[in-house]
This record gives C-alpha cells, sequence and structure tokens, in this order.
C-alpha cells in the first residue's frame, strides 16, 4: 500500500531532494552574481571604494584604491564589537585618519539592509562622506 516503504522508490526520492537542492544553490550563486557586477558597472570610478562583505556572524570591510587595486585599509568585527553601526563608525573614524573621506560604496551584491545598512549609517557618522 505504501510505495515510501519500497527502498528504490526512497532512493530515487533522495535524488530528488539532493538534486533540487543543488538547482537552488546554483540560482542563489548565479544571482548574486547577476547583482554584483550590474554594481560593478555602475561603480566605473577612479578614486576609492568602500567595499563590504558579510557572513552570517560577522562583517568584512576595505577601501579600495581603485587606480591601483591595492587595499588601503581591511577590516572586520571579529574581535570588535559585534554592532554593525558601531564597527561602522570605528571603521570610518580609521579611515579617515589615513585620508580616506570621500569614498563610493559597494555593498557587494547584499541588499541595502539589516547589517549593511547600520554599517554604512555608522560609516557616515564617523566622518566617511558617499
Amino acid at each position: 500500500k505504501n510505495l515510501d516503504l519500497n527502498p528504490a522508490r526512497r532512493r530515487q526520492k533522495s535524488a530528488e531532494l539532493r538534486e533540487n537542492k543543488f538547482r537552488y544553490m546554483i540560482n542563489r550563486i548565479k544571482k548574486l552574481q547577476k547583482r554584483r557586477e550590474r554594481i560593478q558597472k555602475k561603480l566605473k570610478v577612479i578614486g576609492l571604494r568602500l567595499t563590504v562583505s558579510r557572513s552570517n556572524k560577522y562583517l568584512f570591510a576595505q577601501i579600495i584604491d581603485m587606480a591601483t587595486g591595492k587595499t588601503v585599509l581591511g577590516l572586520s568585527n571579529k574581535s570588535q564589537d559585534k554592532n554593525a553601526q558601531n564597527f561602522g563608525s570605528q571603521f570610518a573614524k580609521q579611515a579617515v585618519a589615513q585620508g580616506a573621506k570621500q569614498v563610493v560604496f559597494d555593498r557587494g551584491g547584499c541588499l541595502y539592509h539589516g547589517k549593511i545598512k547600520a554599517f554604512a549609517e555608522g560609516a557616515r557618522e564617523g566622518g566617511l562622506v558617499f
């Protein structure tokens, strides 16, 4: 009566589930890459770029000189305060101390919401202009 007890059918179902999860991840990665490319097209500016990336726990921020491709300043909030807004203001103060006042904000394909938005607001409070 119950087809789910059949071992061959169970193997087939588990294979289908694995395939669907794989397709889902591929689609997610493709969407993220498209967003990154679309943002990069708009950032064809010579100057300094503030790049932000995030994981589930931490934020990573860099200021990159677009002319040379070198990183001027790079920090993460692994060893610092986990609050994104405080991290943004601390990052901005260090950036201003190194002479980076005017930057272009690159959110790296992430939505301007939550941690990314809080970091940007903190960076503006800290003295960066973008």
